[in-house]
């Protein structure tokens, strides 16, 4: 059963499990299972995704239960109405403890550059006592709050990799020796980056909706075995 963080007539917002595909893809072609079709058959209603998630992505994800919101619902994620926070897990520590990379990104369909930004901030630091690259005799990581601020493919993987702060199990755009180091040594299978918080305002209503959804058991491990809290978030 998918974790439901909120509903009404229009809308649902679920915890999207991390490995679950939002909806049929053609690069996984003859999958049939996906947060799309298992929402609907909870529910028992049509849904419809108002945004995406990478498929080893977790968190907080945004349907439409009727077709005649869901334009204007996308149309607030392409006019930056719509608040997304992510926490992820990143090699070092960045120099500036908040800012904004503003580096355009290719598109993997017109190979055209496409404007994009993500605001970050450090919200923890940790040193451990493990020589993770073969060079030091230890090794730093920091707990990132990202802000999507455009939404390109893998926005925040790529915008990361680009300051060298790659997200630890990032197997696409990450550093390989960090993902073989905490595999070893914490059995970690995942990518560490989960959809943390959303604020919109609701499309009939008016409301603000503003929902915030803890990251999952195996986020958290990682987090304990560098030495912070998550109770806190």
């Amino acid at each position: 059963m998918l974790d439901i963080l909120f509903e009404d007539e229009n809308l649902v917002l679920i915890d999207k499990p991390a490995g679950l595909l939002v909806h049929r893809t053609r690069q996984a072609y003859g999958e049939d299972e996906n947060a799309l079709i298992q929402l609907r058959d909870q529910i028992g209603s049509w849904v419809s995704p108002v945004h995406r998630l990478d498929r080893a992505t977790s968190g907080i994800l945004l349907f439409a239960k009727n077709e005649e919101i869901l334009p204007q619902l996308k149309a607030r994620f392409m006019d930056r109405e719509v608040r997304k926070f992510y926490l992820t897990i990143a090699r070092g520590i960045p120099g500036e403890k908040a800012g904004l990379i503003d580096q355009p990104l290719e598109s993997e369909r017109s190979k055209r550059l496409q404007e994009a930004q993500t605001k970050y901030r450090v919200l923890a630091e940790s040193e451990i006592p493990f020589n993770s690259t073969g060079r030091y005799p230890t090794s730093r990581y920091s707990l990132l709050e990202m802000e999507l601020l455009t939404g390109r493919t893998h926005q925040i993987r790529r915008h990361l990799a680009h300051i060298r702060h790659y997200i630890i199990g990032d197997k696409k755009h990450g550093d390989n020796k960090q993902n073989i180091f905490f595999e070893r040594q914490f059995a970690l299978q995942n990518l560490l980056l989960h959809a943390w918080k959303l604020s919109f305002h609701h499309p009939i209503t008016g409301e603000e909706i503003s929902l915030s959804c803890p990251p999952p058991a195996h986020f958290r491990t990682i987090m304990r075995e560098l030495g912070w809290e998550s109770g806190n978030l």
